[in-house]
């Protein structure tokens, strides 16, 4: 199944305008789909479609054997001979006779630090082959595609000997809500969007999941179905998909993840949780995890005094790793041990409160959304995150979602329950107040919910604008 991506099938399509070839970089998560994103583009393009995927590394593996691989695959797909290779440069030569010139050919060297794995030279050599074997062939775009970010940006991205020589980089991110839905077909139409949003706060906009969701079933039992049963899918997907993106020193960056699972902390916060030292490694692991999507930063401006804030906080982004490090996790035993109790969703201790952060987090990936509601389409938006700030006298300003432009902030409230009354009105007024702003900038509110509202809450006038959810979905 394939919905969205527009926008990046767009910037991709226009690459065929050109009279040369094109070198793509794309990146992100793995689940995400990527290769699908890449052969889809293909199909569109009627174009010639060649795949080279790397062999997960093992210790038992070699340079040898990614080597035998590609030769195995390309052989597969052209014809051509299937003895493998002695270096890269005579695999990338192979592979380029294989390139026929005047027809458009889509290359995809997919998860590319696996291919290089074994092999400290290997971008280099790729530097090599582009120039002189690859780049002549005027119909031809060449994708290196993988799930470790930082391998990417740290050998292609950022290698001056590819300056010039990149022609698109391609971040693929979490489908859009309104995306999301199309993989329920014609069940969306019939179920509460309560329900869709449940199974959403879980799996995020990640498609792998969403292909797994039964539409069928009820929410409640699409999450037991997926996370709470012994060799479930998302019971199992964490530890290997983490591992895969995340190759330099998993393990400590993990326990980084897991100190942001209770909510947002700074650098000195998270040190603080782990006993180290600010340094270095700190920095590095949350590098990490922000270019590979797991953790976002908070606002980079505060907006009381305009200034760049000296220690921004982090927060999860990825809203499954968020639920299966706090809810999955810590039941595995008892999961695996099929003596798992899971009764009704509303039962589990906390439920409505994590789901409740869960939602939160999925509008806050979201917050594109809500621009053309809130009129601000044409805006230019300089910081959409969560904000929370710590006054002198104790007393706390932490807003769900901060919208800042140059005159103006919106203070965006995130509410889901079975009703909601007219205390959200003192909430949201109470932050606004302790919201100390400079002259000349002015404070809008919004509401975003799922739930029951009761009428007076609108009918007072209090919110700049008022969204329901579900509108989010179409």
């Amino acid at each position: 199944m394939f919905f969205g991506r527009q926008d990046l099938l767009d910037e991709m399509s226009l690459l065929w305008t050109k009279r040369v070839s094109s070198l793509v970089t794309c990146r992100g998560r793995r689940r995400i789909g990527k290769s699908t994103l890449v052969k889809h583009f293909a199909e569109l393009s009627h174009a010639r479609f060649i795949k080279i995927e790397g062999l997960k590394p093992r210790k038992e593996y070699g340079n040898i054997d990614e080597l035998r691989i590609f030769a195995s695959q390309l052989a597969a797909q052209t014809g051509c001979e299937r003895t493998p290779p002695e270096d890269w440069l005579s695999a990338f030569i192979r592979l380029g006779r294989e390139i026929r010139p005047t027809e458009k050919t889509v290359v995809l060297l997919d998860e590319i630090s696996w291919l290089g794995y074994y092999d400290p030279t290997f971008a280099d050599t790729i530097k090599i082959a582009w120039d002189n074997y690859w780049k002549a062939n005027d119909r031809l775009i060449l994708v290196l595609c993988g799930s470790v970010s930082s391998w990417i940006k740290d050998n292609i991205i950022d290698n001056g000997e590819f300056v010039g020589r990149r022609s698109l980089d391609l971040v693929v991110n979490e489908l859009p809500l309104s995306d999301c839905v199309g993989f329920w077909g014609n069940h969306a139409e019939r179920m509460s969007p309560t329900e869709i949003f449940d199974v959403l706060s879980v799996t995020g906009g990640v498609p792998r999941y969403l292909e797994e969701v039964s539409p069928s079933l009820s929410s409640a039992e699409n999450i037991r179905r997926l996370c709470f049963s012994p060799k479930s899918v998302l019971r199992e997907d964490f530890d290997d998909m983490f591992t895969d993106v995340i190759t330099n020193q998993p393990r400590f960056t993990c326990d980084v993840l897991r100190t942001l699972v209770n909510g947002r902390r700074n650098v000195s916060e998270i040190a603080s949780a782990l006993g180290i030292e600010k340094g270095g490694r700190l920095s590095d692991a949350l590098k990490r995890l922000e270019e590979s999507g797991f953790v976002a930063c908070d606002a980079s401006c505060d907006p009381e005094t305009g200034e760049e804030i000296r220690e921004r906080a982090y927060r999860i982004k990825d809203n499954y790793s968020r639920f299966y490090l706090k809810y999955v996790e810590p039941a595995k035993g008892a999961i695996d041990g099929g003596a798992f109790d899971f009764g009704g969703l509303e039962r589990l201790d906390g439920w409505s409160g994590i789901m409740g952060l869960q939602f939160e987090n999925l509008i806050v990936n979201n917050f594109r959304k809500l621009l053309p509601k809130l009129h601000l389409s044409g805006a230019l938006i300089t910081s959409a995150a969560p904000y929370r700030k710590v006054g002198r006298r104790g007393e706390c300003c932490q807003i769900d979602l901060l919208l800042q432009a140059k005159r103006f902030v919106y203070i965006v409230e995130v509410k889901r329950q079975r009703e909601i009354g007219s205390e959200v009105i003192d909430e949201v007024e109470q932050k606004r107040r302790r919201l100390r702003l400079p002259s000349g900038v002015t404070a809008r509110t919004a509401l975003v919910y799922d739930g029951h509202l009761v009428p007076s809450v609108e009918a007072e006038g209090y919110f700049d604008s008022v969204i329901e959810a579900r509108t989010l979905l179409r």
